[in-house]
């Protein structure tokens, strides 16, 4: 029995210990915010929201869309100059070579679901992903409540 016990002590622990480094190699820096979907990170690379679309501030062939600036200054005030924690789906990267990730605050709120909540952006549905009717439901309640783009 005790030997019982300590193994399953051990894997406790094990597993324990495999779980912490994954994700902290997911664990990252946000050196500045590009738009409100897309983050610049400390090592140079891009990442691009899963599941959100914001009003674009920094499109070649685009003016800035109404609600951009204050998409762009909503993500920037979240997640500029801070550790975030990345999560990852289906798809790693775009046709653009951006990492496609959830993003994630070290207080545990999900920046992408909080873009689409306060209203700072729309659900992105053109591809599946983990979070898409959650998502929906989120810019339906914000739409409702007439949030951000929605007033």
């Amino acid at each position: 029995m005790k030997y019982k016990i300590t193994q399953l002590l051990i894997i406790l622990f094990i597993t324990m210990f495999a779980l912490a480094t994954l994700s902290a190699q997911n664990v990252a820096k946000v050196r500045r915010v590009i738009d409100g979907d897309t983050l610049l990170l400390t090592d140079g690379e891009r990442v691009r929201l899963i599941g959100v679309d914001t009003p674009e501030t920094k499109h070649p062939r685009k003016p800035v869309q109404y609600f951009g600036k204050e998409a762009y200054l909503f993500t920037k005030e979240m997640v500029e100059g801070k550790q975030v924690r990345l999560e990852f789906d289906w798809q790693r990267r775009d046709k653009y070579g951006r990492l496609l990730a959830y993003v994630y605050l070290l207080d545990g709120t999900l920046l992408n679901s909080e873009i689409i909540k306060q209203g700072y952006g729309f659900a992105y549905t053109r591809f599946p992903f983990k979070y898409l009717e959650e998502f929906r439901r989120f810019e339906k309640e914000a739409r409702e409540n007439k949030r951000g783009l929605w007033k």
